[in-house]
């Protein structure tokens, strides 16, 4: 995710801190302390931090959930709204979707009673001010975590609700048709809490912004996937496209860039087989502080991600979404560049699907 650092690995997988998360940490101190001073503003600012580290065991609840049944993460990112698990996909069996979504909320429920018992006994009064930087660590920390457990569980996605909901609705109804109810419910949540919002809360309206925004990009999706059914990666890909021979300099590049209005450029090797991906975007930045006859190697992205010609085209899209590549390249049974396959043409797909949804895409080789 941009604008946000990796401060280590656990079990393999990156945990990654958003800028915001910095500035809304800042923010916390800076009010605490303006308001009741240097302790409370310690103790605010103690308090967030041990949250997140529950919201990090949350996100790490649904991830060690997921790798039981195949699925990695390679990375979480902690935002000041809570964390996000990058899955490289959702579980394709309903059930193991509703594990890896019950999963978070059971890891919140089991810190908040194991902070209770070790407490000894905690005040239910105490546990609901958990703003108050008066009240016991161990009690806001129990209510949080309740909190969590609870508002987590809100039938929208992203919560881990909106999974649980569309998990028992492909049971029913089948996986797409499942996305598009649960997303129109997410998207009703999302009114309720903005209209909410109205009345003197502006986290409200922050999080009907994002929970909305979330179930649209999930029905997106949806769409999407039910588009490619079926498709494989060569029936999508690019075909006319120009590439870069790796020994090149960046003058040489800059010349085959200002001939057509392609954004990504396959780097090939004497094989022909990808060695790299060149952005349009990172050689122009490149061209400010190198000389042209720099290498290419020095600015080209690689190690560059592949496909097979035959490869389901659904698989692809997963790793577009996953990865964060902007193009895939499609190689042939030798590893040769056959094609490309981007973002772009994978919305192109999308349009043409929802315009003539019975139209045939013809194979390209």
């Amino acid at each position: 995710m941009p604008w946000s650092v990796t401060i280590g690995r656990i079990a393999g997988t990156a945990v990654r801190i958003h800028i915001t998360f910095i500035l809304f940490l800042v923010w916390i101190g800076a009010s605490a302390l303006r308001r009741d001073g240097g302790d409370a503003a310690l103790r605010n600012v103690l308090f967030i931090v041990l949250l997140f580290a529950c919201v990090l065991l949350h996100e790490f609840g649904h991830i060690l959930t997921a790798r039981r049944f195949g699925v990695k993460t390679p990375e979480v990112t902690l935002l000041p709204i809570g964390g996000v698990a990058s899955l490289e996909r959702i579980p394709e069996k309903p059930g193991q979707e509703l594990a890896v979504a019950l999963a978070g909320p059971a890891v919140n429920i089991v810190i908040a009673f194991a902070l209770i018992l070790a407490a000894g006994a905690v005040i239910p009064q105490e546990m609901q001010k958990i703003d108050d930087p008066r009240i016991s660590m161990v009690a806001r920390l129990a209510g949080a975590n309740l909190f969590l457990a609870i508002f987590n569980l809100i039938p929208a996605f992203p919560m881990d609700g909106g999974r649980v909901l569309h998990a028992l609705l492909t049971m029913k109804m089948g996986p797409q048709r499942a996305t598009q109810v649960a997303a129109h419910i997410g998207q009703g949540f999302a009114f309720v809490l903005g209209f909410a919002g109205l009345f003197g809360n502006p986290m409200l309206l922050f999080i009907a912004i994002f929970v909305y925004v979330a179930a649209a990009g999930e029905a997106q999706d949806s769409a999407l996937r039910s588009a490619v059914t079926g498709l494989r990666v060569m029936d999508a890909m690019e075909t006319r496209i120009a590439s870069i021979p790796l020994e090149v300099s960046l003058g040489d590049a800059v010349d085959v860039l200002l001939a057509t209005p392609q954004h990504e450029f396959p780097v090939l090797d004497g094989h022909r087989k990808p060695a790299g991906l060149l952005m349009r975007g990172d050689l122009i930045a490149a061209l400010r502080d190198r000389p042209r006859e720099s290498p290419l190697a020095e600015v080209m992205r690689a190690p560059v991600p592949t496909v097979r010609l035959s490869q389901d085209l659904g698989e692809a899209m997963t790793m577009l979404g996953a990865g964060g590549a902007p193009a895939l390249c499609v190689v042939d049974e030798a590893g040769a560049l056959a094609g490309l396959l981007t973002r772009e043409t994978m919305a192109e797909m999308m349009m043409i699907k929802s315009a003539q949804p019975d139209w045939t895409f013809k194979r390209r080789w």
